[in-house]
């Protein structure tokens, strides 16, 4: 689900059973290296931004950030609230599954209502 975009970058949330965000360069570039100014800063505020409401909202045990791309190589980069509790931790979300998990944390709706707030 695409929940805010301007030119340079788009933010979507991942189906996961955590808070997990997903912000992507709007302009074709494989490698960050790739993107132009503009988008590159986007990145970085948008990282710091996102992982700041994250820690202060959920509370989490740790907020994992990755970029990968391997499978779709466009610049995206993925913001993770990870918990004790959650079905991979320690290991990442594309690990070994550690256990069931039975997470309750904030509404993610409200989350993301305040997050776009913070976006306009």
């Amino acid at each position: 689900m695409n929940i805010y975009e301007n030119k340079h970058i788009r933010i979507e949330v991942e189906d996961s059973e955590i808070p997990w965000l997903k912000i992507f360069a709007q302009e074709k570039c494989k490698e960050m290296t790739d993107c132009n100014q503009e988008t590159k800063q986007q990145i970085w505020m948008l990282l710091d931004l996102i992982e700041r409401e994250m820690l202060d909202y959920f509370k989490p045990e740790k907020i994992n950030i990755a970029s990968f791309a391997n499978y779709v190589p466009q610049v995206h980069w993925h913001i993770m609230a990870r918990f004790k509790e959650d079905s991979y931790f320690p290991e990442p979300m594309w690990g070994k599954k550690q256990r069931e998990a039975d997470l309750s944390f904030p509404d993610m709706d409200i989350f993301l209502k305040q997050l776009k707030q913070r976006l306009s």
